[in-house]
């Protein structure tokens, strides 16, 4: 079998490319992908190549399949799994495997499964880990949004603080607290802030910063809350000790039990440390770029305070699990960060340019060849145009309908490099 897929190379070398597919063994499964969303890590990935912890160090030799947020349907299922799983069912995968004795996961490391691609083989330790999960939402776009969303669940769930009186911990973050979101208005922000307004233990007064004050003024629009106090605050311009005195006036003067660092700045973390209420949690979300990344952290406040510290690193199968449900139970609108929509065709440049291109999550259409629309700048009297609108400009199952009905599917033809 033919599969079309997006494979990484090495070093900023991505490519679209037919490639053959094995007959899956009898602990495999055969599986088409239908979307994928973008993350940052993915355009990491494409930065360090080989020399990326999770891929193999002979990528020019044996290429990997690029996209871990990633939904579908399973085709044809291995005697191991038959009583679990079966074809026509929709699926979702927490690429984050969690073993060990190898950092290897989907999207990074494998030649035969990733989100970028028609057809993948879903490999034994995917099932044997709990991380292919039975999905019943309503379009494919809400399964890729689960990857992330499971990322923000993780965090929230990482969070400590002191049972009074003990050293013993609760975990998550403090009921009816103060929680500071720093860059809160990336699409990482924005599935957190939905979070934070819709789960089962909320803060009392959310704050979230930036530097860009249309960011902020879309996410006031999209996210508002009756239960849950929200401020967005613009800091551009501001020197630290100035955002400091501005975020503490928000609420009154009071300090955090809960900051969450959504970019890597030094800076920005050690005034997070500083903002902190006694026992506050501190939680470094955004992943670093260059291992050296360092921030001062004030140690009085460790020892007589409780400052604590925590960062995580992707979610688990059962955040994945609970990330399904929440959506499939329509808690948490996940179309809302998705800002531009492309297929397969579009994916390796759009992947490298992530950060030009700005925005939301980036949605592909693995199956499909159509090139990068972006749905701010979309025309209206389109047909696509018309049912955004019907949506207050936001992505809707209606409109992935009408994406793989009306766009044409993706070819050898179409392969960049073959």
């Amino acid at each position: 079998m033919k599969s079309i897929g997006l494979r990484i190379h090495g070093k900023k070398d991505l490519r679209v490319e037919e490639f053959g597919l094995p007959e899956i063994k009898d602990d495999e499964i055969l599986a088409t992908v239908v979307s994928d969303t973008m993350c940052m890590s993915s355009w990491k990935l494409a930065q360090e190549g080989e020399d990326h912890k999770k891929t193999p160090k002979d990528l020019d030799k044996n290429p990997a399949l690029v996209g871990h947020e990633f939904s579908g349907k399973i085709l044809k299922v291995g005697a191991k799994w038959s009583h679990l799983y079966q074809a026509g069912d929709d699926y979702v995968i927490q690429p984050n495997l969690a073993r060990d004795n190898t950092p290897f996961v989907p999207g990074y490391s494998y030649p035969y499964i990733g989100g970028d691609a028609t057809t993948i083989i879903i490999p034994n330790e995917v099932m044997e880990l709990d991380c292919l999960v039975t999905f019943h939402g309503q379009a494919y776009y809400e399964g890729s949004l689960c990857e992330p969303l499971s990322c923000v669940i993780a965090a929230f769930e990482a969070q400590f603080h002191l049972i009074p009186h003990t050293y013993n911990h609760k975990m998550g973050i403090k009921p009816h607290g103060n929680m500071l979101m720093l860059g809160g208005t990336g699409p990482m922000g924005l599935l957190a802030i939905d979070y934070a307004i819709h789960s089962d233990t909320k803060p009392r007064n959310l704050v979230i910063t930036d530097i860009d004050q249309s960011k902020l003024d879309r996410a006031k629009a999209l996210y508002p809350s009756n239960e849950v106090n929200i401020s967005f605050v613009n800091v551009n311009g501001l020197s630290v000790t100035e955002q400091k005195n501005l975020l503490k006036k928000t609420i009154n003067g009071k300090g955090f039990d809960d900051a969450f660092c959504m970019i890597s700045v030094p800076s920005l973390v050690t005034m997070a440390g500083e903002l902190l209420n006694p026992d506050g949690c501190l939680n470094q979300f955004a992943g670093p770029i260059h291992k050296d990344f360092s921030a001062q952290l004030n140690f009085y406040d460790v020892h007589y305070n409780f400052t604590h510290v925590a960062g995580t690193s992707g979610g688990n199968a059962q955040n994945e699990a609970t990330a399904a449900q929440l959506i499939a139970d329509k808690k948490v609108n996940v179309a809302k960060v998705i800002t531009h929509v492309l297929g397969l065709n579009a994916a390796g440049e759009t992947t490298l340019s992530q950060p030009e291109i700005g925005g939301g999550k980036k949605l592909v259409y693995s199956q499909k060849k159509f090139d990068r629309i972006d749905l701010a700048k979309i025309d209206v009297n389109t047909e696509l145009g018309k049912i955004l609108s019907k949506h207050d400009g936001i992505w809707s199952p209606e409109a992935e309908k009408w994406i793989l009905n009306n766009m044409p599917d993706i070819s050898e033809t179409d392969v960049v490099n073959k």
